[in-house]
């Protein structure tokens, strides 16, 4: 069945960076020299190939990924910009945002940005304290991080950033001064996300051979409640599990997946989520971003791989991604994309435990709840497969 409540955005990955952090585990790879003019095609070809799978979809956002697309030739950005609207066209106020590192953030390039329509800036800051920032290998240091906030505000209509936490010999105190230092900056935006080891990374290899260890659970859950009460009472609520807005500025991209709406995924790596034959089905595309316009360039797409989401995939998302919200998710929703009730007896258990509540239609995580979300999503999972 053809759900369009969700949303439609497209997601557009940009593989490079100058310098592949410890921590991150996306598709990247070092950046060096490319021919603009070639990826330009590329993606205005793939997103031709996109809307042709979704050509009634009305566009809500457009969202440059990566990788670090601050690197991205101007004319690269408004190419993909120019096609999308050509394309979909741009209602309204679009949201279309570009994330960036703080040191490729100057007054000229974000004008540049601007000027090819970007409207929304993602700044990758992650602390104000040098010490961290070497530690998370970020090549920008804090004095770097301010100006470009300073920027993004002078030149942008709404802006976010970043800040990673539970680093290695941090302390509350520590984490309460760089919320503190944050908000100084009365952002629209602000995302705060806790330092996770993922397989395969630098950081898993250091661990593992026993450089470091990781924040314990007891101090990440307190630093977690720590940066729910400040955001809240400086009017940054938290409307997801880790992004912090006040209503009008959440970010309207993400929302779309959260919400389990529908995204053409463009680049290479990308990921996407189309209605294609009245089914809702997943996209991967070609990772290796040689291979990835070797691909398009032959087929008219980067797309590597097209999978129907059955019943137990769309519950998986579904429960996944919409309990990470504050605002939950709709029982009325669920039943008509997996067809059959949420078990009652588990979600009145998970209620009286404090982790979920119910408001009419409408489920959702409580504070509690969200914090151990991964144990609310797999109860209800399980409970829910047990009596299909």
């Amino acid at each position: 069945m053809i759900d369009a409540a969700g949303g439609f955005g497209v997601y557009v990955h940009w593989p490079f960076c100058a310098r592949i952090c410890p921590y991150c585990d996306f598709n990247v790879r070092k950046a060096g020299a490319l021919d603009a003019e070639r990826w330009a095609r590329a993606l205005k070809a793939d997103l031709k190939w996109q809307h042709a799978q979704a050509p009634d979809a009305k566009l809500g956002s457009l969202y440059f990924g990566g990788g670090t697309p601050s690197l991205a030739p101007l004319s690269v950005i408004e190419a993909v910009i120019d096609e999308v609207g050509r394309l979909w066209g741009f209602g309204g106020a679009p949201e279309i945002t570009l994330e960036a590192n703080p040191n490729d953030v100057t007054l000229e390039r974000a004008r540049a940005w601007r000027a090819a329509g970007v409207t929304r800036l993602s700044l990758g800051v992650q602390s104000f304290r040098d010490d961290a920032l070497r530690f998370l290998g970020r090549d920008h240091d804090a004095e770097e991080a301010r100006r470009a906030i300073e920027i993004a505000a002078r030149v942008f209509e709404t802006y976010t950033f970043d800040f990673i936490y539970a680093l290695p010999d941090e302390t509350l105190a520590d984490w309460r001064a760089a919320i503190a230092s944050a908000l100084a900056f009365t952002p629209p935006h602000l995302s705060l996300y806790q330092l996770t080891v993922e397989p395969g990374t630098a950081f898993d290899r250091q661990v593992q051979s026993g450089r470091w260890t990781p924040a314990g659970e007891d101090l990440t859950a307190d630093a977690f409640d720590l940066a729910q009460e400040m955001t809240a009472r400086a009017g940054l609520p938290a409307y997801e599990v880790s992004n912090h807005a006040a209503h009008e500025n959440q970010s309207r991209h993400n929302l779309v997946y959260w919400r389990l709406g529908a995204y053409a995924g463009v680049g290479p790596g990308a990921h996407g989520r189309l209605h294609i034959g009245g089914e809702r089905r997943a996209t991967v595309a070609e990772s290796d971003p040689a291979r990835w316009l070797d691909r398009v360039e032959k087929t008219g797409t980067g797309v590597a791989d097209i999978e129907p989401l059955d019943v137990d995939a769309t519950e998986a998302e579904f429960l996944s991604f919409g309990l990470r919200l504050s605002e939950g998710i709709s029982l009325q929703r669920w039943r008509r994309l997996v067809e059959r009730e949420l078990p009652n007896d588990e979600i009145a258990a998970l209620e009286s435990d404090g982790m979920l509540r119910r408001e009419g239609d409408r489920l959702a995580a409580t504070t509690d709840g969200r914090r151990v979300l991964n144990s609310v999503v797999s109860a209800l999972a399980l409970a829910d497969r047990a009596q299909a």
